[in-house]
């Protein structure tokens, strides 16, 4: 990267880490430990622009590329992970969805909600007994005229309550059959389309995750995005990208961790020195310290290929399987550290703990990742 993007990425770190600072940090554990998904605050980053980071200015986004896009949200996951993984789901995956395959009609009537923050997206994928089996879905949609009747259920959908936007993958053939899937726009409010449980989460729980339930919805042909049978070779691309997403939370899990870790091993002393001067201690930071850096180089070559619009399966597998495993590894270093008080809420460390999990599973498992990267590596 050149000088001049450099500077902006800074500029773009700073306004993204002020507020942060203003508006996320005096309210982190009292959405963790109450669950709350703060609504408003999303309108908020919406007013700030970073609810449409990388959808073009003409249909009401902020028109950056994705290294703007890593930035941001590696500085919102720093201060509360849960924040920014809400961030990335209706960036990445609902918005972008619509961005990449929906008609022109069909990005200017609901970019531009999506893009200002004043409406929140979903998208549905899993489903109860189908997680990365994603072809043998059940959740069904039967043409009826000029519309299409659906019928299921998806889980573990993030803004499942909260959202007024779903992108919804459906099966539109046989379980099995090549080309099954179709995806379509929902829209809060619709006859039969509701949400359910609400899951009680390990970490992440100031991000909402629910499931969403589809009981005979209505729902018109102008909202099936792309043709007939394309959903999931569609939902395959936006996890593409997707993965570059969770890296970048990933990272920003680490980079808390590591700093929340760091500074207390300056500050706590033991038999006369600080605990950052003993071996043991110094290895374990620089450990920390080389893999966010290898991280952070990974995700910024799948950036780039992302950016010139060229194929980043492996790229972006390598990146998001790298780190999230060092995240959590470095979350766990970091309570180590703290020892008795990275135990306790009082500090930091705890929760960038239980919040790291999620990334080694969430938009693919680390599994998912070695299948992918395998693949792509023996062709």
């Amino acid at each position: 990267m050149n000088s001049e993007t450099l500077q902006n990425l800074d500029m773009i770190a700073k306004t993204a880490r002020d507020f942060a600072e203003k508006n996320i940090r005096p309210n982190i554990m009292e959405w963790d430990e109450s669950q709350t998904f703060p609504v408003d605050l999303f309108h908020q980053l919406g007013d700030m622009g970073f609810m449409g980071i990388v959808i073009p200015e003409q249909y009401g986004g902020s028109g950056l590329s994705y290294h703007e896009y890593v930035t941001i949200l590696d500085e919102i996951s720093q201060v509360d992970p849960s924040i920014g993984l809400s961030l990335a789901a209706h960036n990445s995956l609902c918005t972008n969805h619509i961005y990449e395959f929906g008609n022109e009609e069909q990005r200017h009537k609901w970019l531009p909600q999506l893009a200002s923050g004043k409406v929140i997206g979903a998208w549905g994928l899993t489903e109860h007994n189908t997680g990365s089996d994603s072809g043998g879905m059940s959740t069904t949609a039967v043409k009826d005229g000029d519309h299409w009747i659906l019928n299921g259920a998806k889980n573990f959908i993030t803004h499942a309550i909260s959202g007024d936007i779903a992108v919804v993958m459906t099966r539109t053939a046989e379980k099995g059959a090549k080309n099954n899937s179709t995806a379509f726009v929902l829209e809060k409010g619709m006859p039969g389309f509701s949400s359910g449980k609400k899951e009680n989460k390990l970490g992440m729980r100031a991000s909402e995750t629910a499931e969403l339930i589809f009981d005979n919805v209505r729902v018109p042909d102008s909202h099936r995005l792309g043709e007939v049978g394309e959903g999931f070779k569609q939902a395959m691309k936006i996890l593409d990208g997707g993965r570059i997403s969770i890296a970048a939370l990933s990272l920003g899990i680490a980079k808390g961790a590591y700093k929340a870790a760091l500074k207390y091993s300056l500050e706590r002393h033991q038999f006369g020195r600080p605990i950052n001067q003993f071996q043991a201690i110094n290895f374990m930071l620089a450990d920390m310290a080389t893999e966010i850096d290898a991280a952070e180089l990974l995700i910024r070559r799948a950036s780039d290929l992302k950016n010139a619009k060229q194929k980043m399966t492996k790229e972006g597998a390598m990146a998001k399987l790298f780190a999230s495993e060092a995240c959590v590894k470095i979350a766990n270093d970091a309570v180590q550290i703290f020892g008795g008080y990275g135990y306790t809420k009082d500090f930091p460390a705890e929760k960038y703990y239980r919040d790291s999990k999620l990334c080694t599973i969430g938009e693919g498992t680390s599994e998912i990742q070695k299948l992918v990267i395998g693949r792509e590596i023996s062709k």
